[in-house]
């Protein structure tokens, strides 16, 4: 990439640009103020009193997931190695199907707050406590920090004066007093603004890029280095998804982030009931579509647009100030920004809803002490993850690693959701020593994966590790004594659990297990359409 390309991008910022951004910060503002006038109590601020709608949660579910890294990362793999990794996007509609018709299910009748919380109406404590822990530490060190810390880079792109730690307290702050305030109902509430602007701001500068090569497929396929780099489908050898991986690994991956993972599941448990949030989990699928279209494929026309840059990273940023007019350029600017504040909300919101219940027992608490607690928690941990996210910066590779490392902690927990849900004769023993096991097992091969001693890419180390997971379980589960049907009963599934309150005469439009076919269906074509 030329010295001068990253001083364009931030001298294409204009006064409009400001403008679109000062506009977009006031509305995020003022929802925070309305929504926390309106909460009164630890069910308020944890799960929005248990009131939200589909929209707002298939809105909520798109919002927190996309990051900013997602959006410089997305563009800028697809310009430098293929469509490849966009996986991880569309393929969130099966666990998701998973997630509506059977674990929502399961901790509705459940009626819990957390989602460790079911892990000890399941099992028992142990396994509760073992996960949340690991679930804190990850959200806040990992994600919490590295969205202020990615944040802070890609402000610094467009504004280079500003130093990267002055962003990250900037965000930080702004994101975590109007959570703490307005607790889950501000988070999803500025999500749905939030998916609003990105949809808007990367749908118009995917329709720019194509009309610059004349809405022509011809002239994208035409500009690709390989046959290859528009497949989703790659050879077992390569270093980023091999195909392998994206059979065995992705959909694991996804089953963590969708069903387990505490802020992303939270908005579920936050629905006015069952139906709402199966439709919620599914239009989060369809939404979890769009990025194929106006994150990815925008990376890969670029290449016939501006080609030769040498710094993927600079995809995103480099199509946004060059190729975009004033006004649209501070609406996707917007749009990263929230990004970054949609992730940290929502992580933050999980690992304060995590503390106060599963360690401090909030939920035996009166209402103004739940939201004391919950505020109080929320600050705390705003506050460690401001200090940690600007030494990111001194980690080099090892925050590569740290991504990688969550191939460590998925194995074992998708083996104890899965058949602790489908299987009665699971145990509390069986559960805690997969957990504590099954990490040391992905501990190890993950080491000896990156000292070159196990030729597997790490994607394939997940679809193994689950099944060596799964054998644990199995294994301890037949040496102990199941508790009785009676106990189990409102926490292993059952058909009746997710079917039986569906009316198949339903309209059209309300027919969850219609739009859950449909979905299923858009992903197969996806795949086919892509091969």
């Amino acid at each position: 990439m030329e010295q001068g390309a990253p001083q364009a991008v931030a001298n294409a910022i204009t006064s409009l640009d400001i403008w679109v951004l000062v506009a977009y910060f006031a509305v995020v503002i003022a929802i925070g103020i309305w929504v926390s006038r309106r909460t009164q109590s630890g069910d308020d601020l944890f799960l929005a009193g248990r009131s939200l709608t589909w929209g707002i949660i298939g809105f909520s579910l798109f919002a927190s997931n996309i990051s900013s890294t997602t959006l410089i990362g997305l563009t800028g793999a697809a310009y430098s190695t293929g469509i490849a990794t966009s996986a991880y996007e569309w393929m969130a509609g099966l666990p998701l199907i998973l997630l509506a018709f059977v674990f929502a299910p399961l901790f509705f009748k459940s009626r819990v707050t957390t989602i460790p919380e079911w892990l000890e109406l399941r099992f028992d404590r142990r396994a509760r406590l073992y996960f949340s822990a690991v679930t804190i530490v990850l959200t806040v060190i990992v994600d919490t920090a590295g969205g202020l810390y990615a944040g802070g880079v890609v402000v610094r792109t467009f504004f280079p004066d500003i130093p990267i730690w002055q962003t990250c307290v900037a965000i930080g702050l702004f994101a975590g007093l109007y959570t703490a305030t307005g607790g889950l109902k501000a988070v999803v509430y500025t999500d749905v603004l939030q998916a609003i602007v990105l949809i808007l701001g990367t749908a118009a500068m995917t329709w720019i890029l194509f009309s610059d090569l004349g809405f022509s497929w011809k002239a994208v396929t035409d500009a690709m280095p390989d046959p290859n780099h528009l497949s989703l489908i790659q050879p077992r050898s390569d270093e980023i998804l091999p195909w392998p991986g994206l059979i065995l690994g992705v959909p694991f991956l996804g089953f963590w982030y969708w069903v387990t993972n505490q802020y992303i599941v939270q908005r579920v448990l936050g629905a006015r009931d069952l139906r709402e949030a199966q439709r919620g989990a599914i239009l989060g699928g369809f939404l979890k579509i769009i990025p194929m279209f106006i994150m990815v494929l925008p990376g890969a026309m670029a290449l016939a647009v501006i080609p030769n840059l040498e710094n993927a990273d600079q995809v995103f940023p480099t199509i946004t100030a060059t190729l975009l007019p004033p006004g649209l350029t501070g609406l996707v600017l917007a749009g990263l920004v929230a990004a970054i504040m949609s992730s940290v909300d929502s992580t933050l919101n999980s690992s304060s809803t995590l503390i106060s219940h599963d360690f401090l027992d909030a939920q035996n608490k009166e209402p103004a002490e739940q939201r004391r607690i919950g505020r109080v928690t929320t600050l705390i941990l705003m506050v460690v993850a401001i200090l940690w996210a600007p030494f990111i910066d001194d980690m080099g590779g090892l925050w590569e690693y740290l991504q990688q490392a969550f191939s460590i902690l998925v194995p074992p927990v998708v083996a104890i959701f899965l058949l602790g849900a489908l299987w009665k004769k699971g145990t509390g023993d069986a559960a805690f020593l997969t957990l504590c096991c099954g990490h040391a097992v992905s501990l190890a091969f993950f080491v000896a994966t990156k000292l070159g001693y196990w030729p597997l890419h790490y994607t394939t180390n997940v679809g193994l590790m689950t099944l060596i997971s799964c054998v644990i379980f199995f294994i301890v589960s037949n040496a102990g004594t199941p508790r009785s049907d009676e106990e189990l009963k409102d926490v292993v599934w059952s058909p009746d659990m997710a079917f039986d309150a569906l009316s198949d005469d339903a309209p059209v439009w309300k027919n969850v297990k219609l739009w859950a076919m449909l979905l299923a269906a858009s992903m197969i074509a996806i795949l086919i359409l892509f091969w």
